[in-house]
């Protein structure tokens, strides 16, 4: 592989500026040795192209991932088990450990390690791998764990967008023409705001919570009654939380992004790639909603309805056109709030066995990321046997740890109250 980042993996690298690093810790009862991982990592590594790159800076300054055929292996990184929320503690650690990705793969594990439980935690830069990818390499890294002869089928990573895009868009003059159009106003736009990013005081911070199952079955239960969906549903709960708490200083809008996947078949679903686009989402009103149930109806809507629309292959062409002016888009995005309160994104169910012949899998924590945007409101959530697991992260700097800490509490119980009034009723 020998092919420049598109825009969208530039602004996940920040240009090497700053670390954007994501963590996924899982937690496992039972042994394995350092040999295993070690084994295990290196088939990973093997199989997957951007885990054998570096990445270095063509004649224009823009960064390009390049094959290192000698390229060390993944490290890892053995520190004594102490308690079980020690992978929280490591995981803001981790977020702000910035990668030499000039010259190491971009991947590495931090293992907790205790005589019966385990916390592994992947951790890599957003620049290779969306939350999609993280379940990847989480799935092949406890199966090789358990088996390890299996082997893992390498595949060819892309060379442009060109390969990922059909004819239609790249023979077509008018996207072209956009793309032009388009980048030279916001190169223009840039130059005028000339943006500087603002100081931080105060440190990153990791919030989480886990619903049991029968909390996490009776919400996925309510949500199909009422004809909508866990995002939706965490999308409006949010933003009346958002509101409830910060009042005039909420932007009613949370962003949820959307598997690139799903939109270009080129993409494998078991391949490393970090773009990803996004829809905006509103509530209706500014007032109260009438009936929490109906707005969220109304938002599963909207977010189908855009969904349907983002056309990625050409958001993606498109955007190529914006190498010129990444380097003021990312002066903008750490010095602005931006305009909207929160970025959730829900993984859904989890592709990945909780039982193993040699060990089980307790939990899987929500993967986090530590933002270096002015805005690094992110909820992610997911669910893994049975239970949905939500991670919130942010940074002191942008929203005091106090109030993120009411928005959660208010979002879950605006999210659970209307469920508990129905089941009184039914009773």
């Amino acid at each position: 592989m020998n092919r420049q980042m598109i825009v969208g993996e530039r602004i996940m690298y920040a240009d090497g500026l700053a670390p954007v690093n994501c963590v996924f810790a899982a937690t496992i009862e039972g042994h394995f040795s350092e040999q295993q991982v070690a084994a295990a990592l290196a088939k990973i590594q093997n199989r997957h192209p951007l885990l054998r790159t570096n990445v270095r800076k063509n004649g224009t300054n823009v960064p390009s991932f390049v094959t290192n055929p000698d390229i060390s292996p993944i490290p890892i990184h053995i520190i004594e088990r102490t308690s079980d929320i020690q992978w929280e503690e490591i995981s803001l650690l981790e977020w702000e450990k910035q990668f030499d990705l000039t010259k190491g793969p971009a991947a590495r594990l931090v293992w907790l390690q205790s005589e019966t439980v385990s916390d592994l935690l992947l951790v890599c830069p957003h620049c290779v791998c969306d939350g999609s990818g993280f379940v990847t390499l989480m799935r092949e890294l406890l199966l090789l764990l358990d088996n390890p002869d299996m082997e893992l089928e390498a595949y060819e990573g892309f060379q442009s967008v060109h390969s990922l895009v059909p004819i239609s868009i790249r023979d077509s003059r008018m996207i072209h023409w956009k793309g032009k159009l388009f980048s030279a106003l916001a190169k223009g736009l840039f130059t005028i705001l000339n943006p500087k990013p603002a100081p931080r005081t105060g440190n990153y911070y990791l919030l989480t919570n886990t619903l049991d199952k029968e909390t996490t079955a009776a919400l996925v239960r309510k949500c199909k009654a009422e004809k909508t969906t866990i995002q939706a549903a965490l999308c409006t709960a949010s933003l009346l939380a958002h509101r409830s708490v910060k009042g005039k200083a909420s932007w009613n809008k949370v962003i949820s992004p959307v598997d690139i996947r799903r939109y270009l078949p080129a993409i494998g679903r078991d391949h490393l790639f970090a773009f990803a686009p996004i829809v905006e989402l509103s509530l209706s009103k500014q007032g109260e909603p009438d009936d929490f149930w109906a707005e969220a109806r109304r938002m599963k809507q909207a977010l189908v309805e855009k969904t349907d629309q983002v056309n990625a292959a050409e958001m993606m062409f498109i955007t190529e056109y914006f190498h010129g002016s990444t380097d003021a888009l990312l002066r903008h995005m750490r010095s602005t709030k931006g305009s909207h309160d929160i970025t959730i994104s829900n993984m859904g169910v989890l592709d990945i066995p909780a039982s193993y012949n040699n060990f089980r899998v307790r939990a899987l924590h929500s993967p986090s990321v530590g933002f270096p945007w002015r805005n690094p409101n992110t909820l992610v959530v997911s669910t893994f046997s049975g239970k949905m697991d939500l991670t919130f992260s942010s940074h002191e700097s942008f929203l005091s740890i106090i109030d993120a800490e009411k928005i959660c509490r208010e979002a879950m119980w605006v999210l659970l109250e209307g469920m508990r009034v129905a089941a009184t009723h039914q009773a």
